[in-house]
Formats: structure tokens, sequence, C-alpha cells
């Protein structure tokens, strides 16, 4: 069983090895003009206006049926579904904190303008962001996620089903997890910060995650903030949204960087920065998102309370478009240089470690899970894990007669502990 388990370690390891060789060798040979505007063309859509923000993102408000969502060949025919009648019932609850941070967070764009009713927001795609990518191919996907057998205690791997395990690769996470039941959605307030990011390939990650396996693979859908500059071009706190159908190999991207995800919000840009953001022992920001399964089959994403943003189709997935057996909420690295040493810098939510506390520490709370009984509540079983506590560590903070309140982060590279 020894030897299988390795064999499965090797085999994988030689795959993303073969992805890493593939993108280096694509990069070395450098993008011709005529693939590089071949790709604009296909990311952005005809502008009907044109905002331009104050941080430098252009935001081109386009036809809602222009949208790339319907290049997808599942998609050719898809009618874009009215916002569900939950949304128009209250999914948020208050909790005796709320005086103590600010839920108004919004998007920098908007102080310029807002686009017309009709249309959506596209954050436009530029020369340089692809001339910074690896791969023309595989801009705006992350790199693919390694899995063993649940038997591997390998990495602290998190069972999606009983019978498979994620082994993150390249990747450290610190999350709070529900795992076993079926999940038709959930929600969470999430505290935002500015992390530092030190080498230009890393990134970091607050959001939220739900999951379920297929076959040997994995789905996911995500939302929540991140750092990201190899992508975006700056170090700016940023919204955005994620998807994959088979462990981020080929599917899914990053905001509409891919046909997929239907947008249906003409005031909210995936993949544009918020503001304002938490300061140590000062003010504390956060906003509200959340994920959640119509009777379709397709998961609805909103944002601060009740402003839907879209949904994912259900046409995407195989399991997912019933439910997801695996919720996480939490932080993520992704760097090459996590799990050996030297580490890298970059930094998890504040920056701080979890035990910091509230004005220190990241933080997520008004943590909701919605099952089939319809009904919105804290989840009953719960587990708080990180794959390199010496770097990025975890504290659910529970507090009597009050929700409890998940603190995360850290700050990387700490010599002598994370070298």
């Amino acid at each position: 069983m020894r030897k299988y388990k390795v064999a499965i370690v090797l085999f994988w390891t030689f795959i993303v090895s073969s992805i890493k060789l593939e993108l280096k060798v694509e990069a070395q040979s450098l993008f011709s003009e005529e693939e590089i505007q071949a790709k604009l063309k296909l990311l952005n859509k005809p502008a009907v206006k044109t905002i331009k923000s104050e941080d430098g993102d252009i935001i081109d408000c386009i036809n809602i049926y222009k949208q790339s969502a319907f290049d997808h060949p599942a998609l050719k025919n898809h009618t874009i579904q009215r916002t569900p009648m939950f949304f128009q019932e209250s999914q948020y609850l208050s909790t005796k904190y709320d005086s103590e941070a600010n839920i108004k967070v919004f998007q920098t764009w908007q102080k310029r303008g807002s686009c017309p009713k009709g249309t959506i927001p596209l954050r436009r795609i530029l020369k340089n962001d692809l001339m910074r990518a690896a791969s023309l191919n595989r801009f705006g996907l992350k790199s693919p996620t390694l899995f063993l057998n649940s038997t591997n205690t390998y990495l602290n791997s998190i069972n999606l089903n009983g019978s498979y395990a994620v082994v993150p690769q390249s990747r450290s996470g610190a999350h709070l997890a529900a795992s076993g039941s079926s999940y038709i959605g959930t929600q969470a307030n999430i505290n935002v910060w500015n992390p530092k990011i030190e080498l230009p390939n890393d990134f970091t990650t607050s959001q939220i995650w739900l999951k379920a396996p297929n076959g040997f693979d994995f789905e996911s859908i995500e939302a929540g903030w991140m750092v990201n500059p190899e992508f975006y071009g700056n170090n700016d706190t940023r919204f955005f949204s994620y998807w994959t159908k088979d462990s981020y190999r080929s599917t899914g991207c990053f905001d509409l960087t891919c046909s997929g995800f239907v947008q249906t919000a003409t005031n909210v840009a995936l993949g544009a920065t918020i503001k304002p953001i938490s300061s140590t022992s000062g003010q504390q920001f956060e906003f509200n998102v959340g994920i959640f399964l119509d009777e379709s089959g397709n998961w609805w994403l909103k944002v601060n309370n009740n402003i839907p943003i879209g949904y994912w189709p259900g046409e995407l997935f195989e399991t997912l478009k019933h439910s997801a057996t695996l919720v996480q909420w939490g932080g993520e690295v992704f760097s090459p240089q996590v799990k050996i040493s030297p580490h890298t810098g970059t930094q998890m939510g504040s920056g701080d470690f979890a035990e910091g506390g509230f004005g220190h520490a990241c933080f997520i709370r008004n943590i909701r899970i919605k099952d089939y009984s319809l009904m919105l509540k804290y989840p009953e079983s719960i587990n708080a894990a990180t794959q390199e506590p010496s770097c990025y560590n975890v504290l659910n903070d529970v507090q009597s007669g009050q929700d409890p309140t998940f603190y995360f982060g850290g700050p990387g590279r700490t010599p002598p502990n994370c070298p």
C-alpha cells in the first residue's frame, strides 16, 4: 500500500511538473502580437460605456448578453435566470459586533460613475496583464491541485466525501471547515486587509469555498478578497470569484476571464479594488459574501447582504449542481515557497497571527450554512486547521452566548519558527 501511495504522488508530481515546463516553454517563446490581440478580443467585449477608475482600472459597461459566459459550449442556448425569491428575504443575521465594524465596503471605480441598465461592469484586461502571464492558455487559472486517497494523512488533507482528500500544491491554507452534509449555501462577513506580497508570483486570499467530489477531481466555487499582483498588476485588495470542475487543471478561472459565470449585477465588478481597508488597532472593515443554490441548480453569488452579482450555472458541474459536501472559510497563500525553506514572506489575512484577535488579526464571522432544511444556521460540526501553524495559524474564538469568530493568518517567514 505504501508503494502504491508513493506511486500516486510521483505520478501527479510528474503531471504538475510537465504543466509547469509547458508554461515555462510558452513564456520563453514570447507571445506574438497576433496571439495577444486575439486573446484580448476574447477577454474584452465592446463597451457601451467606459469608466476610468482612480486606481487605474478601466471598467467597460458591456451588453449583458455579450458577456463571455455564453461562449461556453454548455451555455450556447442559456437564458439568463431571474434573481431567486430567497434573495428578497433577508439572508443576513446581525450580531452585537456590528457596531465595532463597518460592512459598507465599496469598489473604487464606483466613485467615477455607474453602468446603465442592461449592461454589466467588466474590468478590462490589458496587454501588460497578458505579458505577465506564464501562458495565454492558462491566463486567469490557478495551478492544478494534487490529491490522494483519504487514507493518506499527508499534509493535513481535508476529506471531501469520505473517499478523496485534497493535497494542496504550492498552497498553504488556514481554514474553518464543515463537511459531510449536503450544503446548498453559505455566507459570512470577511474582514478586509491588504497583506504584503513578497514574491512576484505569490498571491493571498481570504474567502469562502464550497466543494464537492467529481470522480478523482473536486469541484469548487469560491469568493472573497485577494491580493494578486501577477494577475491584477498591483497590490490592491480586490473582490474575486473562482470556479473549477477538475481541481484547477483545465476548467474555470478568476472572475470573468473565461466563459462560465453569468453576471447580472450592474453595480459590482469582479476583480475590482475594494475600499476601505482595516488598520491595526484602528477601524475594522468587512463585507458580507454569500453563495446559494437555487431550484435550477445555479449557484448565486451575493455581497453586502442581498446584492446578487450573478451565478454559476448548474451546467458547469456534475456534483455541485445538486449540493456541496464541504464548506470552508479562511485564507490561503499561493507560492512556490510554501512548505519549504526558505519560506515565502507573503502574508495571510492581516499579516498577524490569529491570537492577535480583533483589531489585529483577520477574522470571518456571522458564519452561516444552509442545507436542505432550508434554514440558515451556524454549522453543527466544524474543524479548524492550518497546514503550517508556525507560519499561518487559526483560532476559533468561542464566547458564551455569541457566535464564534474565526481568526486566521500570519506573516509567513518568521525565523526560527517559520524559517
